[in-house]
């Protein structure tokens, strides 16, 4: 199972952006459900906490029963992904960028 969530996090994000290169509407789309699972995911998290701490359960074991939600597990996993697929993107603009402007 990890030997597939590796190699998931590797191709996912290549996907997403030869994907998003030949269909521009996909990036808004990848965007969009990127700013959806941020918003669930830090409010997951934000809710969790203060249920610890109003509860004074502030115990390492209640504070992880966190991972057990689903969509904390299906929004983090999104997120990790994006923003490898961010940084894919913004390696091959800046490789373009470079190649207008370099000397000859």
């Amino acid at each position: 199972m990890s030997f597939f969530i590796g190699i998931a996090s590797v191709i996912v994000p290549i996907i997403m952006y030869i994907l998003q290169h030949y269909w521009r509407m996909l990036r808004l789309l990848f965007n969009s459900i990127a700013l959806l699972s941020f918003l669930i995911f830090g409010n997951i998290a934000a809710y969790s906490i203060l249920k610890v701490i109003k509860g004074n359960t502030v115990f390492m074991t209640t504070i992880h029963s966190v991972f057990l939600n689903v969509y904390f597990l299906l929004t983090g996993a999104y997120i990790g992904v994006y923003i490898l697929y961010q940084v894919l993107f913004l390696i091959f603009k800046e490789r373009s960028n470079s190649k207008r402007f370099s000397p000859k």
